[in-house]
């Protein structure tokens, strides 16, 4: 077939998908609000029908021995999801409010069956042993979301967990109904339904089929085919879709659309076909994807959590986190392997990135751990602890500029230093991690990446943390104890 045949079955498998998947979503919502379904379930329900592209096309990846394909469409678009539903959503909006309750509530399943796949892919687990550790999260979580409005009543009446767990399904419920809202559907729906469903599977197939064919032709690695093309493309529906609700100010719909949906995908769309078919020999690529997939809804579930929402900065980190995601990708795919150069630098200036924006202090007012005293007189834990951050940095900028000619990963360990003076071990940990992530980074424009003189200097940037932070908890326990005038 000719390759603009191949080009036009797959543009028009793409619009087909799209076009169907939202109707399919459509007839579906109105038949679980016919059902009596909670606005939860529904949301479930509604993220299941959207994913189908994914789904579909993963499977016949598998199916057809094309492990890379069906693993990387998966994982990759999960990746995607994030930066998209999360990142974007929160840059377009400027702000995107979510409650800790709902965080936890959507975030704990979502972290586990991403542990889970991680687990599978690295081939650590077998598919049917991951299926049934994703299962553990995943089935206490849909019979939490289907309880009914007066069972979560109930459920709140007996207090303690209970409770608990019944006020962050409100609260999701609270905003996934303004943003639903279906009215109850007919048998013309469900017969809708079935033909959205039979043209999103048809459409998703000749997709799959057409651009794993032009990337065969063209000579386009199988992982980069499903991990950023048909990713990206099967996952426009639910991006479009998080930035309308994120714009109205829906944050925990948003949250749970990402993650319910990466859920399902790893789920329907991997782990229940390759516990059939299985995932073949293992791949560094498969592996580079699912593990910036896991570590990206760590980090984005974390700067959620922090901050109450997620703002234009963290939506701005997590946009980039998924660009040096793929810039990772395509420079392992075109050296053939996964080199640790790549496979660890962008994910430590990633996770650097974030621990600035994680640890520094939030407004003075109304943070008070950061106006306490340390053990500077006259000068805050705050204040120090932003002059960790801020020494950490400008030692790592000078030593990247200066390249091999000058090599100052020792000279980091000066922000663990600063850190023991905030009378705070968990801020000298912390300062710790960030400057052995600046440090494992700056092997590459030092030259010294993997080599034992790295590693030494390393070791003397973990030892000097080491003993700021026994040292900053015996200062923390001294002025905890002293008398106040």
């Amino acid at each position: 077939m000719a390759s603009w045949v191949l080009a036009v079955v797959f543009a028009a498998g793409v619009a087909v998908s799209l076009a169907a998947s939202w109707q399919l979503v459509t007839r579906l919502e109105r038949l679980g609000e016919r059902a009596g379904l909670s606005e939860a379930a529904l949301g479930l329900v509604a993220a299941l029908a959207a994913d189908a592209p994914e789904i579909t096309a993963a499977v016949t990846a598998l199916s057809r021995g094309q492990a890379s394909v069906g693993a990387g469409v998966v994982t990759g678009s999960n990746v995607f999801n994030l930066a998209a539903l999360l990142g974007l959503a929160a840059v377009t909006a400027g702000w995107v409010g979510f409650h800790r309750r709902v965080v936890l509530l959507a975030g704990i399943p979502g972290t586990w069956i991403a542990v889970a796949c991680l687990l599978t892919v690295a081939r650590v687990l077998p598919p049917a042993a991951g299926l049934a550790l994703a299962a553990v999260a995943m089935v206490p979580y849909c019979v939490l979301l289907a309880l009914n409005r007066p069972e979560a009543g109930r459920q709140a009446r007996r207090g303690g967990w209970a409770a608990w767990l019944a006020s962050a399904v409100h609260e999701e419920e609270a905003e996934l109904s303004a943003a639903i809202r279906p009215a109850p559907g007919t048998w013309r729906d469900g017969l809708g339904a079935a033909v959205a469903l039979a043209a999103v599977v048809a459409a998703s197939i000749a997709m799959e089929q057409a651009a794993t064919s032009l990337g065969h032709r063209y000579k386009v690695a199988d992982i980069i085919t499903g991990a950023v093309v048909l990713a990206v493309v099967t996952s426009l529906p639910n991006a479009v879709s998080a930035v309308y609700l994120a714009r109205r100010g829906r944050g925990a719909a948003v949250l749970s659309t990402a993650l319910n949906s990466n859920a399902i995908n790893v789920t329907a769309g991997l782990l229940v076909p390759a516990t059939v078919t299985g995932l073949g020999t293992p791949g560094g690529l498969d592996l580079l994807v699912t593990a910036w997939y896991a570590g990206l809804t760590v980090l984005a579930l974390a700067l959620a959590w922090r901050g109450r929402g997620l703002g234009r900065l963290p939506g701005a980190l997590i946009i980039a986190a998924y660009l040096a995601f793929t810039a990772a990708l395509a420079v392992s795919t075109a050296r053939h392997a996964v080199s640790p150069a790549t496979a660890v630098v962008p994910a430590a200036a990633t996770a650097a990135a974030g621990a600035v924006l994680l640890a520094w202090p939030r407004d003075r007012a109304t943070d008070g751990p950061w106006r306490r005293a340390s053990a500077v007189p006259g000068w805050s834990a705050g204040r120090l602890w932003k002059l960790t951050l801020v020494s950490c940095s400008a030692v790592a900028a000078c030593d990247a500029l200066t390249g091999p000619h000058l090599v100052l990963i020792g000279v980091l360990a000066i922000g663990p230093l600063c850190a023991l003076l905030t009378a705070r071990w968990q801020l000298a940990a912390t300062g710790t991690c960030y400057a052995l992530a600046l440090g494992a980074v700056l092997g590459v424009p030092d030259h010294v990446f993997a080599t034992t003189l790295q590693y030494a200097l390393l070791a003397a940037v973990a030892a000097a943390g080491l003993a700021a932070t026994a040292g900053a908890a015996v200062l923390q326990r001294r002025l905890t104890l002293a008398p106040r005038p």
